[in-house]
C-alpha cells in the first residue's frame, strides 16, 4: 500500500510539473508575437535613424565643386553615422535631371541632394518648364559653402586683365566664347551679366558640368569660364590657367592679388554661388533634425571648416528654417537678373 501512494504521489507531482512546462511554453508563444510588434514598432521609430545607406545626389558632373563639398561632408557624414554615404553624379539640364530625381525619392532622409543657386534659385525663372518646385517638393537641411566665382582664361591668352578682354573683344567681334557648367547655372548667368555691363558680345558654350569646360578651356577651345573657385583654384595655382577677376564684392583670401570684377572697372557685378543639401519635402522632421545637427556640426569640424576656406569658399552652417528663407530670397534675386539678361530656355 505504501509503495503505491508513492507510486501515486510520484505521478501527481511529474504530472504537475508537465503542466506546468505546457503553461510556460504557452505563454511564451503568446508573448512572442507582442515581442516582434514591439521591436517592429521600435525599428521603425525616427530614433535609429539611419538604419541604412544614404545617398547624396549631386545634379553635376564629377570634380565640380558641388561634387568636392558633397564627399567632403558625406565623408564625415558616414564616419558619423557609421553607414555608407554614396555621392551619386546625375548630370543634365542645368542641375534639373538630377535635383528631380530627388523631389521625386520616398521622404525618409535617405536620398538628399547637394543643391546650388541654379536649382534652387535661377531655374524656375530660366526654364518655361521645371520637373520639380525648388520650394514645394523640399525640405531644407542647411546651407553648406558660400562661393565666388572666378573668371578665368587660358595660360597663352592674349590678354591679362578684364580690361584687356573687354578690349579684345571688341575689337575682334563674334570670337569670345565662355563656357559654363550648363544652361542657367551661375557660372552661365556670371558671363551674361558680363555681356550686360561691359557691352561685349561672347557666345556662350554650356557643357554638362564645369570639369568638360574646364578642360575645353585648358585645350583653347574656349576663351573663357566663369568658374567656382574650388574647380579651379590648383589650376590657377599651377599656373594652368590665368585668373583676371573674382565675381565677389571683395577679394578672395586665396587669391590675394587678383581682383573684382567692380575693381577691374565694371560697375554693379557681384555674383556668389552657394551650395546645400535638402531633402524631399514629407522627410520626417525628427529626421530633419537629426541630419541638420549633424550636418552643421560637420561644417564647424575645424579640418572641414579650414578645408573649405583652402578651396575660396565660406562656410555657412545655419537651420533648416533659415536656409529656407535664403533660398525665397536668392530665387527673387536671381528673378530680376534673368529678365533683365532677357534668357529663357525652353
Amino acid at each position: 500500500m505504501k509503495r503505491l501512494f508513492r507510486s501515486f504521489e510520484y505521478l501527481s507531482t511529474y504530472a504537475r510539473a508537465l503542466a506546468g512546462a505546457f503553461f510556460r511554453l504557452i505563454s511564451a508563444g503568446l508573448a512572442l508575437p507582442a515581442l516582434l510588434l514591439s521591436f517592429g514598432a521600435h525599428a521603425q521609430t525616427p530614433d535609429v535613424y539611419p538604419s541604412r545607406g544614404i545617398t547624396i545626389i549631386v545634379p553635376f558632373t564629377a570634380a565640380g565643386t558641388t561634387d568636392i563639398l558633397a564627399r567632403l561632408v558625406g565623408q564625415k557624414l558616414g564616419e558619423k553615422f557609421d553607414k555608407s554615404v554614396v555621392v551619386e553624379n546625375r548630370p543634365g539640364a542645368g542641375g534639373n535631371i538630377g535635383t528631380a530625381l530627388v523631389a521625386k525619392s520616398a521622404p525618409d532622409g535617405y536620398t538628399l541632394v547637394m543643391a546650388t543657386i541654379g536649382t534652387h534659385a535661377i531655374n524656375s525663372s530660366l526654364y518655361k518648364s521645371m520637373p520639380y518646385d525648388a520650394v514645394r517638393d523640399f525640405t531644407p537641411l542647411t546651407r553648406v559653402a558660400m562661393v565666388p566665382n572666378v573668371l578665368v582664361v587660358n595660360k597663352d591668352a592674349p590678354y591679362n586683365t578684364v580690361q584687356e578682354l573687354i578690349a579684345y573683344g571688341k575689337t575682334n567681334p563674334g570670337k569670345l566664347t565662355f563656357g559654363s557648367s550648363g544652361n542657367g547655372t551661375t557660372l552661365h548667368l556670371s558671363g551674361e551679366l558680363f555681356k550686360l555691363r561691359t557691352g561685349v558680345p561672347i557666345t556662350h558654350i554650356p557643357y554638362k558640368g564645369s570639369t568638360p569646360a574646364i578642360a575645353d578651356l585648358l585645350g583653347g577651345q574656349i576663351s573663357m569660364v566663369f568658374d567656382n573657385m574650388p574647380s579651379v583654384i590648383q589650376h590657377i595655382k599651377a599656373g594652368r590657367l590665368k585668373a583676371l577677376a573674382v565675381t565677389s564684392s571683395t577679394r578672395n583670401a586665396q587669391l590675394p592679388d587678383v581682383p573684382t570684377i567692380e575693381e577691374s572697372g565694371v560697375p554693379n557685378y557681384e555674383v556668389w554661388s552657394w551650395f546645400g543639401l535638402l531633402a524631399p519635402a514629407g522627410t520626417p522632421a525628427a529626421v530633419i533634425d537629426r541630419l541638420n545637427r549633424e550636418i552643421v556640426a560637420i561644417i564647424r569640424q575645424p579640418d572641414v571648416n579650414t578645408r573649405i576656406l583652402e578651396l575660396g569658399s565660406v562656410p555657412k552652417p545655419e537651420t533648416s528654417a533659415e536656409f529656407g528663407a535664403f533660398i525665397r530670397a536668392e530665387t527673387d534675386k536671381w528673378a530680376r537678373v534673368v529678365k533683365e539678361a532677357g534668357v529663357a530656355i525652353d
